[in-house]
């Protein structure tokens, strides 16, 4: 293999592993999903990279100034292009492409043990490009089963990592206990090390997928302690509505009949209106008797009436069972926050509407919304794709309320006519003392 070929085997090898890096962010992260154009810019750029390291330098550190590059450059597409936090991409890029060198190095020296050759020698750095390929295969296998797998949780990709990063370590320690292959003492050590550091990164990244739930339902916990505060308010404000209209109830009464009396329709009416003022907020108020339900939908309603969103709420919901309500939150939260995304993007204010139905029938939960929309839905291979421009940990999307309603053996189905986009998510439940 010439030297030219050599080069080109890293460049579509990195661009290839590039590609890869950028789905395992949309994937931990919940990044964008990267798109053709944003692989294809990364693969220029790591070209670029590549191309100009090997013309400039022919010496020893070239491989590490094209890494440290790479590995950069990765974390700055993934950043920008898809919208994630930087330091947790170059936390990924890093780490990512430190594994695929170890594990690069594992399948080369797997290779030098079956065919009984020192991959030390002169020759090596050709077979290491064969290595490279293998690794790359096995990298499609990878990613294909995480696609066909999105209803991953963050513990089932955790220990799929561990796993991944386990065997790595048991196999760079079985090759130090081999004699077939003859590996420098310096070099077993390196790679002992890394594979130690690989396992602690997985630890690092699961503890901080951690650290953001945690901070997520802290977030929700003290808007539930907003809530309460605001319900004891609101309730008590209701008790002195109610005294007061109950002490004073002969008086409006007597006061409505000599308008209708003297047929003073339009005076009875806007005295009622006055009565019925201080009632209206309390009327607005959705009380399901779960206080993050409760918080959740209020937010959501005065989120649309922002956005000028007509939103209509009816909501039969059962209590004490064994629905948990970070569960019913991420269903709810999503489906909420698709549903007044698209119908604040209808043009016409007048046509914005949301509708949450929530109602029980025999032992099932049936939640329902429908909402306007205006534009054109886009799916690929069955999956709606998102139209979303900003992207986070917040963001959960349909798969994380289809992962949640899975729980209870439940299901999301989304439909659409016209301007008209409906999403039904349907869970089981028992009830419990």
């Amino acid at each position: 293999m010439t030297g030219f070929m050599m080069i080109f085997s890293t460049i579509a090898s990195d661009s290839l592993r590039a590609a890869v890096c950028f789905y395992f962010i949309h994937r931990l992260l919940s990044a964008g999903r990267p798109k053709a154009a944003e692989i294809l810019a990364g693969a220029a750029g790591i070209a670029v990279i590549t191309a100009g390291i090997y013309s400039l330098s022919n010496t020893a550190a070239v491989p590490f100034y094209q890494l440290a590059l790479v590995v950069l450059w990765t974390a700055l597409c993934a950043s920008r292009m898809q919208e994630a936090e930087i330091r947790m991409c170059l936390f990924i890029s890093i780490f990512y492409k430190i594994a695929v060198t170890f594990w690069q190095f594992l399948i080369w020296a797997g290779m030098g043990i079956l065919l009984k050759s020192n991959i030390f020698s002169v020759s090596a750095p050709l077979n290491i490009h064969w290595a490279a390929w293998i690794l790359n295969l096995l990298l499609i296998l990878l990613t294909f089963f995480v696609i066909r797998k999105p209803e991953m949780t963050g513990q089932e990709a955790f220990r799929l990592a561990s796993a991944i990063a386990l065997t790595g370590f048991l196999a760079v320690v079985t090759l130090g206990n081999q004699t077939i292959l003859p590996i420098p003492s310096d070099t077993l050590y390196m790679w002992v090390i890394l594979s130690v550091i690989l396992m602690m990164s997985v630890l690092v990244l699961n503890l901080n997928r951690q650290y953001v739930m945690e901070k997520e339902l802290a977030r929700l916990k003290s808007g539930q302690a907003e809530l309460l505060e605001r319900d004891y308010t609101a309730l008590n404000r209701s008790y002195t509505v109610n005294a007061k209209l109950f002490h004073d109830f002969h008086n409006h009464m007597g006061t409505l009949r000599q308008f209708l009396a003297r047929e003073d329709y339009a005076e009875a009416v806007e005295y009622l209106d006055n009565l019925w003022e201080p009632l209206r907020e309390m009327a607005d108020t959705v009380w399901t008797g779960d206080t993050a339900i409760d918080y959740l939908i209020n937010s959501k309603m005065a989120a649309a009436s922002e956005k000028r969103i007509r939103m209509d709420v009816q909501v039969e919901f059962p209590r004490n069972t064994n629905i948990r309500s970070a569960d019913l939150c991420a269903i709810l939260g999503n489906l909420l926050d698709n549903a007044l995304e698209a119908a604040g993007n209808v043009s016409v204010p007048e046509q914005r509407f949301v509708s949450l139905t929530i109602r029980r029938i025999h032992q099932m939960i049936v939640i329902k919304t429908e909402n306007s929309y205006d534009g054109e839905i886009q799916v690929k291979d069955g999956t709606l794709l998102t139209t979303k421009t900003e992207h986070g940990l917040h963001g959960w999307g349909l798969k994380s309320a289809q992962t949640a309603a899975g729980k209870y053996d439940g299901m999301v189905q989304t439909s659409y006519d016209g301007s008209l986009f409906r999403a039904v998510a349907t869970l089981s439940y028992k009830g419990i003392g």
